[in-house]
């Protein structure tokens, strides 16, 4: 099922009416759905061509990544499987074999494992770029992958590639009113069992193909989770070994230091005994390219960046698997948690706190759009978190959004019953706020749950954002 990238289909039907040939690098998440935008996007095209590479695996070789090649060449074609003894010779083959094919697209899939057994595999495609493909200027090739890291590496920072990638683009989760799309024949869902899903799912396409929607909340997420056949259950392990390899037990540490609440650069390092510079950087960078987890700096309401920082788990999927799944693993396997009730797990209500969060940092154009702020006002829009000094006190919040003439406090809550504690908290954050310039400070709380009625009668906040808007 097909859902959204609308704006990202625009882009590419763009870039079909070049008249130069193109090269595309598209990249992001495992599941995220780059394959599938550009098989959609192929449908426009007489001549589509796509090629994956195989999966890593022990001992998988070069030679086993060439012959997979010529294999699949021969099937787009029509023709006897190609044997290749380098990738020079495959992708001059494959130029020559669409070099009069009228308008094409290419699609070179998981590129990174095409070429991990070559170390020099970038610099010959490069090469064949300059001097075969760009020559058929109705030809475009789709450079697609979910390690980041690699075609950072590789093609996107290689001396070798530079002014010759016309577009990267990178998928993130599908907005919340997209994904609200996998529920359309059932109209009458509630946003509670929605969001209960989606605080598992994020917006990851693939996650959301799963779901049956017209089971509850609670049975797909056993169906998917807790039981030994169920897609989520095993999906971590794939997504660390295939994409970070002889490295996902160190990815693994970083990402579990991060399950309950965002952490301080230093703070991880100190938990690793590592140094806070050098290769945790690198890993931290690598984690935040791969769409895993984000870095969120504190603005200073001067309208500067501090260079106080912290990294948030803004996977969904991750945290719930790390905190959920993994502990009770062998207990799912012996059936013991078919039947399990969800909210009955230990520290629920703020697991799921912060997932919402996650959704709704994921949606800050919807955010806006409710607002009504104009992005261009927009000085920052991010976490924000305060150390307490001789002149202040401590404070955190959850969403701050600074503009050109007011600054917007937006407390994520997500509770059955949410009261007037709710209103005391948003009063001492207010109070204990650094607002040098005294812009105008507005109050909003964005939620999921029920609002007593002196919360709902209250003054205390000048907006009021239920979550459901978000799916419209």
């Amino acid at each position: 099922m097909f859902v959204g990238r609308d704006y990202e289909l625009g882009i590419l039907n763009q870039f079909k009416k070049r008249n130069t040939a193109g090269l595309i690098v598209c990249r992001g998440r495992r599941r995220i759905g780059k394959s599938t935008l550009i098989q959609e996007y192929g449908k426009k095209f007489k001549n589509f061509y796509e090629f994956y590479g195989l999966p890593p695996r022990e001992n998988i070789s070069n030679n086993n990544q060439l012959q997979h090649f010529g294999e699949l060449m021969g099937a787009c074609f029509k023709i006897p499987a190609l044997r290749f003894d380098n990738w020079t010779d495959a992708l001059v083959t494959l130029s020559e074999l669409t070099s009069n094919k009228g308008r094409v697209l290419i699609l070179l899939d998981e590129i990174s494992w095409i070429g991990s057994g070559d170390k020099d595999f970038a610099g010959k495609l490069k090469g064949v770029w300059d001097t075969k493909f760009k020559k058929n200027k109705k030809l475009i090739l789709v450079l697609c992958g979910s390690v980041t890291s690699w075609i950072d590496k590789n093609i996107l920072n290689d001396k070798g590639f530079m002014g010759r990638v016309s577009l990267t683009l990178t998928l993130e989760e599908l907005p919340l009113s997209h994904a609200n799309q996998f529920w359309k024949k059932y109209k009458h869902i509630s946003c509670y069992e929605k969001f209960k899903m989606l605080s598992i799912t994020g917006g990851v396409p693939r996650y959301l193909e799963e779901i049956i929607a017209s089971e509850t909340a609670e049975e797909n997420i056993k169906r998917m989770c807790f039981s030994f056949e169920g897609l989520l259950y095993s999906e971590f392990d794939k997504i660390f070994n295939d994409i970070f390899n002889k490295r996902s037990d160190t990815f693994r540490k970083i990402v579990k230091i991060l399950v309950n609440g965002s952490v301080e650069p230093k703070d991880i390092a100190l938990k690793l005994g590592k140094k806070p510079t050098g290769n945790l950087s690198e890993l931290l960078s690598i984690l935040v390219e791969s769409g895993f987890v984000s870095r969120d700096f504190v603005w200073n309401l001067t309208g500067n960046q501090s260079r106080k920082s912290k990294y948030r788990l803004k996977d969904n999927y991750l945290r719930f698997y790390l905190k959920y799944i993994e502990p009770e693993k062998d207990k799912i396997q012996k059936g013991l948690f078919r039947n399990v009730f969800l909210e009955n797990l230990k520290s629920w209500d703020t697991i799921m706190g912060l997932q919402i969060q996650n959704l709704v940092l994921n949606n800050l154009p919807s955010v806006l759009n409710e607002l009504n702020i104009a992005p261009e006002s927009v000085i920052s829009a991010s976490p924000y978190f305060q150390k307490k000094t001789l002149r202040s006190e401590s404070t955190q919040i959850d969403l701050l959004i600074d503009t050109r003439y007011a600054v917007y406090i937006c407390e994520i809550k997500y509770r059955k019953k949410i009261d007037y504690n709710v209103i005391n908290e948003m009063e001492k954050k207010i109070d204990r706020l650094k607002n040098p310039k005294k812009k105008s400070v507005r109050t909003v709380l964005i939620y999921l749950g029920e609002l007593t009625e002196g919360v709902r009668k209250s003054s205390a906040f000048t907006h009021y954002l239920p979550l459901e808007r978000f799916l419209q």
